[in-house]
């Protein structure tokens, strides 16, 4: 999932990150980099915390609306890639049906990503419910 970030640096200080979509969620860098990769970790802790405490992931809403708000006048913007499927939520075990051959070829695929096949299916499950909630 990509979430817009916003980025601002003020002299002698680091660089600070807003996640608009996150109420909340902020993280900071001493360099660019640095703060475009603890963002990720900052979204994800988010996310995390929100999942545990029973709470529902807030909406996206669009960049450009996100660029109308004052608050982030004057800002640096940024979309940050987050995998949700590393989110350390309690695992759940299922048991599921599908036909054969789209098992081996979940498993095909699982293999060339260097997944398991529960790995892949949460991806490709989280992928397309994000899918619809954009819809």
């Amino acid at each position: 999932m990509r979430y817009p970030i916003v980025i601002h640096k003020d002299e002698e200080s680091s660089y600070g990150v807003t996640v608009p979509d996150l109420p909340g969620c902020f993280s900071a860098g001493e360099t660019l980099d640095e703060a475009l990769e603890l963002a990720q970790d900052a979204i994800l802790g988010h996310v995390e915390t929100l999942l545990m405490g029973g709470q529902t992931i807030p909406e996206q809403r669009s960049l450009e609306l996100h660029q109308q708000n004052l608050d982030y006048a004057g800002g640096m913007w940024a979309l940050v890639d987050v995998d949700l499927s590393k989110v350390t939520a309690k695992t759940v075990r299922v048991n599921i049906t599908m036909p054969s051959p789209i098992l081996s070829l979940t498993d095909k695929v699982a293999k060339q990503e260097g997944e398991s096949r529960s790995g892949l299916l949460a991806k490709a499950v989280l992928y397309y419910v994000e899918s619809k909630v954009r819809a």
